[in-house]
């Protein structure tokens, strides 16, 4: 039984008020003196759907919600998954989020497009645009979409993940990037903030921030982020190196060796883009 594992990061204090069915979870004791709460994955997306649904987001709406929620938990990412629940519920209660809306195309190209998400919830804007782009790279071998009027959209490595899992290779970001590279045996999936944490594993003991924590730049120890420089240098790699077909990582010439050829890379992207004038209209 696939399930989740939290382990008091969530309070459904306020979620509870709404009548909601609580979830049905089973303690286990781990190899440390700590205890877990482990809860099947059907069970948290029928719990996060009927909250939803509870303050007025339609079924379908709830599910894309849901899908995303629990594969950030499912991951590790606990930032992003049951712990925001409260927050998606608020936004649409307090009718800040729409839910009587879908996302459109505004203007498309073969290969671009901008869409409109109508103020709905992120992960319905998302799934949409990252589809569209889905479509756009099939047919013309590169898709390249941007969204506006959306909200928090919950892990990117999700989106990723979907176009991934279809043989391509995207590369997205709010401010987070993702990047997704299918193999033939472990695929590389980098999902990452870009300050050393992310908000939501932010605490108030200022120590962590002292020690290098906090919404700072990346940079650091290896544990408050260091290894994202990492994970940005890979993203490098597979985009300029194996995609080219170019030398990468150790397989690059040092400067002076004369031994063979360097095989480098330059990549380049030109946009067309529009007037200042056009844009502030």
């Amino acid at each position: 039984m696939a399930s989740v594992v939290c382990n008091r990061c969530w309070s459904l204090s306020n979620l509870l008020r709404n009548n909601i069915t609580p979830v049905n979870f089973r303690r286990i004791q781990t190899d440390s003196s700590e205890a877990w709460d482990v809860i099947s994955l059907n069970e948290v997306q029928r719990f996060i759907k009927n909250c939803m649904t509870s303050v007025g987001t339609s079924s379908k709406h709830a599910e894309s919600l849901a899908d995303n929620l629990v594969a950030a938990d499912y991951r590790g990412h606990y930032s992003h998954g049951l712990n925001r629940l409260d927050m998606y519920v608020h936004d649409v209660k307090t009718n800040i989020t729409a839910i009587n809306k879908e996302p459109i195309t505004v203007k498309e190209t073969s290969a671009t497009a901008l869409v409109d998400g109508n103020n709905v919830l992120g992960p319905v804007v998302g799934n949409y645009s990252i589809d569209l782009a889905i479509q756009k790279a099939r047919t013309a071998g590169i898709g390249f979409v941007v969204a506006k009027g959306s909200n928090h959209f919950g892990i990117a490595g999700w989106y990723a993940l979907r176009a991934c899992q279809q043989g391509l290779l995207p590369i997205l970001g709010t401010n987070p990037l993702s990047l997704a590279a299918p193999s033939n045996t472990d695929s590389f999936v980098l999902d990452m903030a870009t300050s050393t944490v992310a908000l939501g594993k932010m605490s108030n003991d200022p120590k962590p921030v002292l020690d290098g924590g906090g919404l700072m730049p990346v940079g650091g120890s290896e544990l408050t982020g260091g290894y994202k420089g990492y994970g940005l240098a890979m993203l490098v790699e597979i985009f300029c190196g194996i995609l080219s077909g170019s030398a990468y990582g150790p397989n690059i010439r040092r400067w002076k060796d004369t031994d063979r050829e360097a095989n480098l890379i330059e990549l380049a992207d030109k946009l067309k883009v529009p007037p200042m004038s056009v844009v502030k209209k």
